[in-house]
Parts: C-alpha cells; structure tokens; sequence
C-alpha cells in the first residue's frame, strides 16, 4: 500500500458486538408489554404443562387483605414467593403458584359502615345479607386491583383462577372445619377474659392486637384484713395500673417464694406533706418492695418500722375485706388471699390484685381454686363488670348504670379513656383505701386495626380447647403419640418436626404456642363465615353429621350467607330436631380460623397442589397469625401442621431505620419505584437484600440497585452483541485455553452456589455472586482479556471458537439463573439471543459439564490474577499521570521474587493476560520506584513503553508490524485473520 492509497477501514473486518438489546432497559415502558406477552401466550398455563409428571412444589400463598392498595411489604412479600416458586419450577419440579385473599372481617366491614356514616344510613336497620353482599363486592372489587398490582411486579401464578376465603367453596369448608371442631369436643362456649375493642365492639385475638406505650394510672389499694389473729388490723397492700377493674376484685394472689413482713408506719403526720398512709398504720408488704411503696406513699425513710416476718403460711387461709365495701350496698364479700405462681417482687408490693374477669392469670387462679373457694363458703363467680361498649354493668355496684350520673366508662367509642378510673379512685379516697397513685408510661395491647387500646373482660365467647385430650381424633396412624394427646401437644410436636427459615422462627412459635390460652374463635360482627352451630339451654352443642352435612351443603351452593336467611334454623335442623329447644348461634369466625383453614379448601382441593405444603412463607407477625392459626387448625383436624417448612421475612423501614409512615413522609410505595426504575428493579433490591431481618429502603438504596442493574444489564448487552458472530462451533475441553477452562470452572462453582442458595432461600447470596460474576469476573477480567482474540481473530483461531462458545455457555446459565430474580429482563435477554425460544422462564438450569470443575487450574490462576492485580494496578498509576492513554502502550516488567510463581508467570501469554502490547518477567530485584501492592509482597512492576509500530487493526504495538508485505500496517495475526475473511469474500 502506498502513501497515496487511502487507508482502509478495518473496523469492518472486526467481530464487534452486534445487538439490537438496548443498554438502556426503559423498564417502566417495556415490563407491562411483557406482562401482556406472558398473559396472551398463556405463560401460566404452559409452565403447568412443562411441569405434568413432576415431582410437586408446592408454596402456599399466605392471604393479604382485600382491602387497598399493595404497599411495600406486599411487594416484598410476593416477590420472594415468586422467585422460589420460579427457581423450583426452572429445576426440574412442578411449582405452582395459586395466590389468595383474606376476604371476610372487621376491616372490609368497618369500611362499609363508614359508608354508612356518611350518607346517615344506620346499619342494623340494613338488612344482613344486604349488608354481607356489599362488603363481598367491596372485597371482589379490592382482590382485582391487588391482582394487577402483583402482575406487575412480575409475579406468575393462577390469577385468573385464585383461591378466596369468600368464594363458596371456601366457606362451606371453613364451616366443615369449625363443625370438626365441634364433633370432636374440642368447640365449647366459655366465659373468659378476653381481649375486646370497644371501638370495634368485637372480641380480638393475640394475632390481632399489637403493643404501644400507653401512660395508664396506677394505684396503691389497702385491703383491711378480716378476723383476729396476728395480721388483725392490718391490710395487704395491692398495687395496680387498672383502677377500673377494682370493682370486680375477688382475692389477692401472693407467692410462697416471696418473704413478706409486716410494717408499721411511725412517722407523724406533715402538714406540708399530706399523704394517706396514717402514723400507727399497719401494712403487709413484700420485704423487697416495702421501701419503695412508702415512698411512692410519701413516707419519709426511716417513718416506718418493720414489725414482724410474714410466712406464707400466715396468708394462707387469709381474707380481706374489699376496699369498696359498702359502696352502693355492694362489696360484702371476704376477698380471700390465693397462692399464685405468677407472683414475684420485680414490681409493685408483692401481692397481685385478682379480677378473674378481667385478666387470663386472674382467671386461671381463681378458676383453680374454685372448689375450695366454695368449701369456704366464697361464691365463685366471676362477674360481667363492663359492658360491650366499655360501661360498668350492674355487677359494679356504685358505678354502673344505677349510679348518680350513670354509668362509668373505661374506654368510648373513639378509644380514648372514659371516667372510669377517677371514679373508681374517688370511691377509694373517700373510704381511706388509697395508700398511693401515679403515673406509669408503659406497653399496653392495642387493636391492629383501629390501634385504639383494647380492655381484658369477661365475657361468653367460643373457644377451642388447647389442653384437653382428643383421644386420637384425626389423627393418623403414623401420627399417633404417647400420653395426652391435646392440641397444644400435637401443635408442640408439629413445630419440631418443621423446617424453620432463620432457625429463629421455631423457637419464637414454640413460645407462643407453649404460653397461649385457649382459642377464641367468635367474633361479634357481621361479615364472616357464622359459628354454625345449635345449642341447647344448656349450652350444648348439637352434633348430628345429617345437620351438619345441610349446612356445609347450603353454604357450597349459596354461601355462608345461607346461615342469616329467613327459616334456615328450620331448614337445617330438619325434622330431626324441635327449633324451639335449640338456639341458633350468630356469632361469626375470627378472620385467622378462615385463613388458618385454607390449606383445607385450597391445598387439599385442588389436584394442581398437594398437603401438606412445601413451604408457607410470609413477614414475622405471622408467627402469632397465619402460621399460629394454621398449625392449631391442622394439628386439631388432621394432627399435623400443614407445611413441612415455614419462612419468615422482615419488615422495610426507611434508610435511617425509621418505620415508614405518613407523619414522617418516608413511605416508599411499590407503585412510585415501578414507575421511576421498573419492577426488576425492585426485585433487585428484595434478592439483594438480607430479608430475614428488617430492610431498608429509600432513594439512594435504589439507586445503588439501579447502578447495579446498569452494569449487570451491560455485560449481558456484550455477550448477546458478541453471540451475534457465534457459529456454535464447539472445541474439545481438552484443546480449550486455560483461561476458557478457567471460566468453566467457575461456572461450575458459581452453579453450586446457584443451587444450594435456591434450596437455602437464600438470594442475597445468589445475587451476590452472579452480580460479582458478570461485573468483576466477567466484564473487568474476562472480556476485558478475551476482547481482542474475539474482535481480531481469524475465523478458524481455535482461541476465538473456544472464547465464542464459553460465552454462550455463560449466557444461557448466567440469564436463566437470573431469571426467577429478574424476570422481565432475562425474559428480553433470552429471547434476543434465542428468538425461536418461547420463554426464559420454559427453560431449565444447565448443569455443569464434565471435567470442568479444575481445583487445580483455578489454584494456578488464583496466582496469576495476584500478579495481574500488580500489573493492572501500575498501569492505572500511568493513566492517571497521562503517560499512557491505554495499557496497549505498555510492555512492563514483572519483577517477581518466588522462583515458582515467576516460573508460571513465565509460561504463560501474560501480556495478553494483562493487555498489554508486550511484557517481560524478571527474577532481578525490583529497581526503585517499581510499582508494588502491600497484599503481594515481592512482586512488582517497572514500566516501560512498547516498542514499534501501532497496528492499524487491534492497535497493539508491535515490532512485527509491516512485517506481511500484503498487510504492511497490521501484525502478523490480524493479517492471518484479513486473508480469510477475504477468502470467505467477507471483505
């Protein structure tokens, strides 16, 4: 070629990235398109084909509630569901995804009463069905836009075909399951305290109550001792943080592990600081707490004196009279003194004011004493003191509705405090049985939903036994166990025979379930599957299979609402039974026994799923909710829990750790991410994210996940512009360079890793690794070394055929490993590559082929990469100086101490390794000013510029350059490379 003759362009002769996959993803525009895509070719329906004859997967879909928009913590729910379900299906099972809703209870019925109350309509004179039927459409009407919003996050499942705890179908089995409860034995109406909402007019389980500090009086009551002997005179001293529930004391628990004595009070009165405990004044009190009692009675040290020991034998036996005695013609009674385990000196003044029917250890104790009780002549019932709205009833004399100015009141209708307590504390005043009062800020249960506090009463309500024996009801053969066999012990045992997702989350149910009282089922609302059962006067249950089998009918064909129609107490007792002897209960389902009952009507219904369950997986909360109501409502019909494996997830907070919440302004909603980033974002960030504890998420966490999306997204954009000159020409592994089987190598660790982070749930882990695999592994060291053999090589380098089909290899597991994590873009990837394909998400993970895990080779290279770190790292020092602009300029020398390690580096190609246009090694010491790690002791590099010409074509610098005569202005290799494209005409 001479000076005259244009230059030719040999960009055309390069293999340079040819793809039409944008490096900008536009996710917000493209994902629903693929949504679209997925639902038109019926996705759904062809991955249940693909999975016919497998073995099952089966994750059963914890309900949300039909009742607004998704909000973060769903998002993050349903994405974890989705990706296992999809990681299980890739590898070889039938995982199908079935998602449902929680469709009856308080809050789909509080909003319809809201309804109510604005336009003045009153709902009792509503008819009940009518008002059922409109609380079912407002739930319908919520299940289809929660539906949509999963779509788009991604999430496959039968949408079109879900399970609903309304349809039905799931109601006449909810009703099936309540009436085996019930045949069993294990059903009974009690009268316990319970925790009820007085805004909510409602009974509530532990599930449904959370716990806020709350500021609440607190008293110290003197209870006069009643008959002679060496305490006549004296009063136990009581200390309580609910004055209002004095009016139903009965006794005072004490504890013979706690020394009591008897104290006098010796200080005289002071004007200038008036208190209610008077000098002569005796008290009992447990020697630990005395001094702190008087002072909150503002006796100053050393005004009082300590008479005498108090052994728990001179309690026993003992009794009081009541602080209200004589109020409106009430409290008579002896409130005797009661042994109790639950008593300790940690607070207070080492005696327990009892009110059974206002607490569950009240209740315990008083219940466990109640036959001695009445052999001391004591009546042992437990009183009704407040009614459903929070008013004192007729069994609190002085304070109930009889009362000057009516009724008191503990908590109204808006949740906050009535006058119940300055009452109660007025009446102990004026009596002289107050000793002291304050103020203490403390945790007190509040309702989840209208997070107003909540009050223990007493009052009827249907329970379902934790401890009396079933006597091997439902229980099958293999199931069978030594001793009681109770619903506390069966659900115990189910715990230890489940897989717990952190190992945590067995201990924390194990305590709940250990602890809990018995079940309480009923509720008093309106929307909800009835407690269909018959009683009779005495509170008996009707058990008759043919009345049973006419409800569970009537409630398939019409649903639950069959119980409030007109006759259908005639229609279900049939002729078998006389209406007028039994009485039809109208209380409805607490909302956890429907959902703890879906494994009923879903997994055992459905021949596309199986029982029990492979995993339920949802947030913590879940351990007193939907996990707790699902053991106890298998392990009583069935005897074992309905999953084999339970996993739980955190809750999001925002990026300081705050809990998200309007005041703050720091609520991040799905909907605004997937507008902004895109769903895959945000399914970045829940896989990279350590979900067992609380996450964090705000604008910058997202956009560290959108900077990592950008450079995964980059090097799969590479590898399908590279692909695009792939001939799927195959090398033997044996004639494959060492970096190709290197890389194979890696693939088969990195697939291990793959697969056991798929079984461990644990993607942070997956996401990691192949994030690190396509940015640092990938993209800053493999292409980075392989893009000149790629670009440049003939078409017959057996190098470039090698390099060309490990990245294919790498394609088709690096993107279908990605898949169940990022489902959109692995979705575009693929079938860019593969447009024949009909979906990523049809495929299965690759395994790793033989003979490519080298221990060995990767040891090898593991020093190789020490040394190149060296290298690439004195480079970079003159590229920032400007000495060179690309390390293509460079022919360093590697000065390297150890013989061995110099010896390997030798024998190597290490200038392609580092790319560079040359470079030596040398076992000389290193000259001054050589470029060296701390982490690589005795390696280190001294530059120096490549010598000769720049080649026109791959830009190396070569002396070699000009030495082809017909192609005088490239090297060697690129001119090999010209003169068969020219053969094949490609140029």
């Amino acid at each position: 070629m001479t000076d005259s003759q244009t230059a030719p362009d040999y960009s055309k002769t390069l293999f340079l990235p040819q793809t039409e996959f944008p490096m900008r993803a536009g996710l917000p525009e493209a994902e629903p398109k693929w949504v679209e895509r997925w639902d038109a070719m019926d996705l759904y329906g062809k991955l249940r084909e693909a999975g016919k004859g497998r073995p099952k997967y089966v994750l059963h879909d914890g309900p949300p509630y039909a009742n607004g928009n998704l909000h973060i913590g769903h998002a993050l729910n349903k994405i974890l569901k989705d990706v296992i379900t999809r990681s299980f299906q890739m590898r070889g099972r039938d995982a199908n995804y079935v998602p449902g809703w929680d469709c009856h209870g308080l809050p789909i019925e509080w909003k319809i009463e809201e309804q109510y109350r604005a336009r003045g309509r009153d709902k009792d004179e509503v008819p009940v069905n009518e008002f059922r039927q409109e609380c079912r459409d407002f739930a319908a009407h919520w299940v289809g836009e929660q539906s949509r919003e999963f779509r788009r996050l991604g999430v496959e499942g039968d949408f079109k075909n879900p399970y609903l705890t309304m349809a039905f179908e799931a109601e006449s089995v909810i009703a099936g399951e309540l009436l085996k409860f019930a045949t069993s034995g294990q059903l009974y109406r009690g009268s316990k305290p319970i925790m009820w909402s007085v805004v909510e007019k409602t009974a509530l389980a532990e599930a449904e109550v959370e716990y806020h500090d709350h500021e609440s009086d607190t008293v110290w009551v003197k209870f006069p001792v009643r008959g002679e002997g060496a305490l006549s005179g004296a009063s136990i001293v009581i200390w309580t943080t609910t004055p209002w529930t004095m009016p139903g004391n009965r006794a005072i628990a004490y504890s013979g592990r706690v020394a009591y004595g008897l104290y006098e009070v010796t200080a005289p009165e002071d004007a200038d600081n008036p208190r209610w405990a008077r000098q002569g004044e005796r008290l009992v009190l447990a020697d630990a707490l005395a001094a702190d009692v008087f002072a909150k009675a503002r006796v100053p040290e050393g005004g009082y004196r300590r008479v005498a020991a108090v052994a728990a034998a001179d309690l026993s036996g003992l009794a009081c009279d009541h602080p209200l005695k004589g109020l409106a013609g009430g409290y008579e009674f002896a409130v005797p003194l009661l042994e109790g385990d639950h008593v300790t000196e940690e607070a207070g003044t080492g005696f327990v004011h009892t009110a059974p029917g206002h607490g569950r250890e009240d209740f315990d104790v008083w219940m466990a004493m109640r036959r001695a009780l009445e052999a001391r002549g004591i009546d042992p019932a437990i009183p009704f003191t407040v009614d459903d709205d929070g008013f004192y009833t007729r069994d609190a004399p002085g304070f109930g509705p009889e009362a000057p100015g009516g009724a008191a009141r503990v908590i109204d209708d808006k949740g906050r405090k009535g006058d119940a307590n300055k009452r109660v504390i007025d009446a102990l005043v004026e009596r002289g049985m107050l000793l002291a009062r304050g103020r203490l800020k403390h945790s007190y249960p509040h309702s989840w939903r209208s997070k107003k506090p909540v009050i223990f009463r007493n009052t009827p309500q249907w329970f379902v036994h934790m401890d009396k024996d079933l006597g091997g009801y439902g229980l099958a053969e293999t199931n069978l166990r030594e001793g009681a066999d109770t619903l506390r012990g069966r659900a115990l045992a189910a715990i230890d025979q489940t897989r717990f997702v952190p190992a945590s989350g067995q201990n924390r149910l194990r305590g709940m379930i250990a602890e809990r009282p018995d079940w309480v089922l009923s509720r008093q609302r309106a929307w909800g599957v009835p407690i269909c059962v018959f009683v009779d006067e005495d509170g008996a249950i009707l058990k008759d299979e043919a009345v049973n089998a006419r409800i569970t009918a009537a409630f398939a064909a019409e649903g639950a609402d069959a119980w409030f129609t007109d006759g259908a107490k005639e229609r279900f007792l049939g002729n078998e039974h006389d209406p007028r002897k039994w009485t039809q209960v109208r209380d409805i389902l607490d909302v956890w026994f429907d959902s703890g009952s879906t494994h009923a009507f879903c997994l055992e219904r459905r021949p596309d799923l199986k029982w029990p369950a492979d995993l339920y997986l949802e947030g913590s909360d879940q351990h007193r909710g939907w996990f707790h109501s699902s053991l106890l409502e298998a392990c009583g019909t069935r005897g074992r829990a309905p999953y084999d494996a339970v996993l739980t997830h955190g809750f999001v907070m925002d990026e300081e750790g705050r809990k998200m919440s309007k005041s703050l302004g720091n609520i991040v909603t799905p909907q605004e991410v997937i507008k902004q980033s895109g769903a895959d974002i945000l399914r970045l960030w829940v896989v990279s994210s350590d979900y067992s504890e609380d996450l964090r998420l705000g604008k910058t966490i997202l956009q560290t996940n959108v900077d990592a999306y950008r450079k995964l997204r980059n090097t799969i954009r590479w590898m399908l512009g590279t692909l695009a000159h792939d001939t799927g020409e195959d090398v033997p592994l044996a004639e494959m360079p060492e970096l190709e089987r290197l890389m194979l190598h890696r693939l088969a660790e990195i697939g291990e890793v793959v697969e056991k982070g798929y079984d461990g749930f644990d993607f942070k882990r997956i996401a990691r690794t192949l994030l690190d695999f396509a940015v640092v592994e990938l993209s800053a060291f493999y292409f980075d070394i392989r893009k000149d053999a790629l670009y440049c090589d003939a078409p017959s380098s057996t190098r470039r055929k090698a390099a060309l089909q490990v990245v294919r290899l790498i394609f088709d597991r690096l993107v279908t490993w990605m898949a169940p994590l990022l489902p959109f873009t692995t979705e575009e990837a693929w079938l860019s590559r593969h447009p024949q394909a009909v979906s990523v998400h049809l495929e299965a993970f690759r395994p790793a082929g033989e003979g490519w895990r080298d221990d060995a080779l990767a040891a090898r290279w593991a020093q190789l990469r020490r040394v190149r770190r060296v290298v690439m790292g004195a480079l970079e020092e003159k590229r920032r100086a400007k000495e060179i602009g690309s390390s293509l300029e460079a022919a360093p020398i590697v000065h390297i101490e150890d013989e061995a390690l110099r010896a390997l580096v030798s024998s190597t190609d290490f200038a392609e390794i580092a790319i560079t246009s040359a470079l030596s090694v040398s076992g000389e010491a290193a000259p001054e000013g050589a470029f060296s790690l701390a982490d690589t002791p005795g390696v280190a590099v001294a530059f120096r510029l490549a010598q000769g010409r720049k080649c026109a074509r791959s830009w190396k610098i070569s002396e070699e350059v000009g030495s082809d005569a017909d192609y005088p202005d490239v090297t060697p290799r690129d001119a090999q490379a010209l003169r068969e494209l020219a053969a094949l005409g490609r140029i």
